[in-house]
């Protein structure tokens, strides 16, 4: 998300400033109002198997103010979507779906840090003189991980700060809120709900949806935004192991349930037969 935001703020900095300063405010009230809505989403199915999701829909305003930019920014995103076996889909020309399939948590976090990481984002001759303008935004995803061999035990904790994002005017005052222009959400969705862990400070409230399954935070792009959760999924390795275990035991079973005995007659009948041979 890191990465995303950073290159929201800048487009949304760029369609400012092609405006003179004196009717910023107004055209940001009218015009670029909740102008960017990007949504991110990590789901579980199992120990396994899960991906990252996003969705980035832009304003018609912004869009069209910058168009370059934004064909060039969805084009970046399509071509790291690839590079980590994911796709992106363009829905129209302002909105974009992205998806990653990740196989465990430590590539969970591999493909987090390769998408999201602004040092693997190519540079281009338009950014190039650009990069004074681009916000700090510093992001942490973490996930501790303990496996009881059917099941598994997830800790997730994600931390975005997003106090840099506010537009400045020259002074160093706020002209815009950040809050008015973007909209930020992170979902988790897990096979057997979430428990959501103590809260401490910058710790955002979640809303609770599908029996716990589903938690889905509103991030606040002028704040710290902090958020930990716990959940369970299934082992399908263990699972497996244990199904092929009590399938060998039931096979033994049944076997000498209908066959009892089965063994000593053969014994007593070779016995016999190697007497009456001597």
């Amino acid at each position: 998300m890191k990465l995303a935001v950073v290159n929201i703020s800048l487009l949304i900095r760029r369609t400012l400033r092609r405006v003179r300063v004196l009717w910023v405010v107004l055209l940001a009230s009218l015009l670029l109002s909740g102008c960017v809505k990007y949504d991110m989403a990590v789901s579980f199915n199992h120990e396994n198997s899960g991906a990252i999701v996003q969705k980035i829909e832009l304003g018609e305003q912004i869009a069209s103010f910058s168009k370059e930019q934004v064909t060039e920014w969805f084009k970046s995103i399509e071509k790291r979507a690839k590079q980590l076996q994911g796709n992106a889909k363009r829905i129209s020309g302002e909105t974009i779906l992205v998806t990653i399939p990740f196989s465990g948590g430590p590539e969970l976090l591999a493909k987090y840090d390769q998408f999201f990481n602004s040092g693997t984002e190519e540079k281009s001759p338009s950014t190039t003189g650009d990069t004074g303008d681009l916000p700090t935004i510093d992001s942490k995803l973490n996930l501790k991980q303990l496996n009881f061999f059917v099941v598994q035990r997830n800790q997730l904790s994600y931390e975005l700060d997003l106090r840099s994002l506010a537009i400045m005017s020259s002074d160093g005052n706020a002209i815009i809120s950040p809050s008015s222009l973007l909209d930020l959400q992170f979902s988790l969705q897990t096979p057997w709900g979430a428990k959501l862990a103590p809260a401490g400070i910058n710790t955002v409230t979640a809303q609770i949806d599908d029996n716990g399954r589903k938690l889905l935070w509103n991030l606040d792009p002028g704040e710290l935004n902090h958020l930990e959760v716990i959940f369970w999924v299934p082992s399908p390795v263990g699972i497996g192991t244990i199904a092929i275990i009590a399938i060998v035991l039931a096979g033994y079973y049944l076997k000498y349930q209908s066959f009892p005995g089965t063994g000593s007659d053969i014994d007593v009948i070779s016995s016999e037969t190697l007497e009456a041979e001597a």
